[in-house]
Order: C-alpha cells, then structure tokens, then sequence
C-alpha cells in the first residue's frame, strides 16, 4: 500500500495539472472570443456606415428627406394578437409571411424609396419599361424580381446600401410598399405554408 502511495499522488497531481491549466487556458479563450465579438462587432458598424454613406451619396433626395431619422412604427409591429384560438392557428399556419419591422431610420428611408419609385413608374406596363425606369431612378436589377400576380406586373427588390425592401405592382396609380425582409428570408412574399 505505501508503494501506491506515490503513484496515487502523482497520479493526483497528473490529473490536477490540466484541470487547473484548463482555467487559465478557458480564461483565455473567453478573453479571445471577446476579443474576436467586439473586432466583428467594429467591422459590422463600419462596413454599416461606409454602405449608409455610399446609399446616401447615390440617393440624395432620400438622405435629405431621411437626415433627421425620423422614428416610424410599422403597422405589423403594433397589431394586437387576437385571443380567438381559430386566429391564433391561422397567424401561427401563415408566420412565413411575416416581415421583420422598419423603425427609425429604415422606416423613412424605405417609405421615401417607395415614394420615389411610385413617382418615377407612371405609364409603365412591362417588364422592359419597368427595368428601364428603375435604372434611371438609380437602382440596379441585380436584386429585381418581376413576376405576374393576379393579373398585374410585380416586382419586388432590396435598396442598395440601405436595405429595406420595396415591393409594387404595376397598376394606375403604381402601388409600392417598403418592409423589412420575410421571415423566410428574401424581398418577395414566399408562397406556401402548411
């Protein structure tokens, strides 16, 4: 027994060294993870404001009307919740369809761009027309989606450098919305459900 008395204690202190060697090595990984958090955190904001500055650049008009970032509230994110269970289901089947909200300085900005192309889209009735006329508003059919709804053209894409989405149909007046993206991801309304 006293001959296992060593191996017993260096065995102890083999186990003890990386259990307290683990503290100072989580320590660590804990101040990195921090460290990397708060790096990407700096880049995110900057890459942010180097996009808002450039939007603002390309949009003067939207940068003006928007300059003082007046807060919005969207009409999804103050509706009340139904207590009936009938309607509970239906909004919990149709949650898809869901837009994350537009407030403060995304709000005006989306309402000026959907103000804007509303103006610019008079007299437009096809595809080639309406590509056209968004080129010389400014904005690039890189994100464009026309796709025919209920018997009218509609279209839908992101704003450069700013983000929220402006989603239209084509008819006398124009109709053009802006909102936040579908909870399924993307500009245009997912088709679906269960």
């Amino acid at each position: 027994m006293n001959r296992l008395m060593p191996v017993a204690a260096g065995l102890l202190l083999v186990l003890a060294v990386p259990v307290l060697a683990g503290c100072g090595t989580e320590k660590a990984a804990e101040q990195a993870a921090e460290r990397a958090a708060a790096s990407a955190s700096a880049s995110y904001e900057a890459a942010r404001k180097t996009a808002k500055a450039e939007h603002d650049r390309r949009f003067k008009d939207v940068a003006l009307i928007c300059s003082d970032g007046v807060p919005s509230a969207s009409p999804e994110a103050t509706a009340s919740r139904s207590m009936d269970p009938e309607a509970q289901k239906y909004a919990e089947n149709h949650a898809f369809k869901r837009k994350a909200p537009l407030s403060g300085d995304a709000a005006c900005r989306g309402e000026a761009h959907a103000k804007r192309v509303a103006r610019g889209l008079g007299g437009v009735r096809d595809e080639p027309a309406l590509r056209a006329a968004l080129g010389r508003l400014g904005y690039g059919s890189a994100d464009l989606e026309v796709y025919e709804t209920g018997g009218s053209l509609g279209f839908t894409f992101l704003v450069p450098d700013a983000g929220p989405c402006i989603t239209g149909l084509l008819r006398t007046p124009p109709e053009v919305e802006s909102h936040g993206f579908y909870m399924e991801g993307g500009c245009k309304e997912p088709k679906g459900g269960h």
